[in-house]
């Protein structure tokens, strides 16, 4: 795929919103056949354009406690303080700012919310936080605005229709040209070798 048409956005639409909607009724809404959509969902997945299916889960209906969101500046210990978020499973999402603060939602009991944080971040000094209590969250991905164009790998130009893409060690590559796509493999493999 080296480039995206206006079908291939309003897919990408439909399934942010409801990524379980059948191809049957995507195909009806941008004027394609299911088997059609079937493929343009195929190679959008094989560009690395969607990344995974996933399921938005209201926990509230599971009394998973009060959601909370926490700006977090960890000091000298950013990389310590994200793998932590990352493998706490109270914490949803996490945001890094251009400032290298760590922004995160969780789900925690009601009581007892700075001794958690404390528990989570641990005995780091330098680390400072605000917390936020949230009483509603909603998630309403859009792709409006966004211009939607694969950048060469080699030299960051846009790839049109005259590109190429080559999967290189598990990972699909897109280049604007031949020239581009000999020379990124060149320096890979160079690397690779340890050269």
């Amino acid at each position: 795929m080296t480039s995206l048409d206006e079908t291939d956005i309003e897919i990408l639409r439909l399934l942010s919103r409801d990524a379980r909607r059948t191809n049957a009724d995507i195909a009806e809404r941008v004027g394609l056949s299911g088997p059609a959509v079937a493929d343009r969902i195929k190679r959008l997945r094989e560009a690395g354009i969607i990344n995974r299916f996933t399921v938005d889960v209201d926990r509230t209906q599971l009394g998973a406690g009060v959601q909370v969101f926490v700006q977090l500046d960890p000091g000298d210990s950013f990389d310590r303080l994200r793998d932590r978020l990352d493998d706490a499973d109270t914490v949803e999402h996490v945001m890094v700012t251009a400032e290298g603060e760590l922004w995160f939602n969780a789900r925690v009991e009601p009581h007892g919310v700075h001794g958690w944080l404390r528990d989570l971040v641990g005995p780091i000094d330098a680390a400072e936080y605000t917390v936020t209590l949230v009483d509603e969250i909603e998630w309403q991905p859009s792709l409006d605005g966004t211009e939607f164009a694969l950048s060469c790998a080699e030299c960051g130009n846009t790839v049109d229709e005259e590109g190429e893409s080559e999967r290189i060690d598990d990972t699909l590559y897109h280049f604007c040209c031949a020239t581009c796509r000999a020379a990124f493999r060149e320096r890979f493999d160079r690397l690779s070798d340890g050269v």
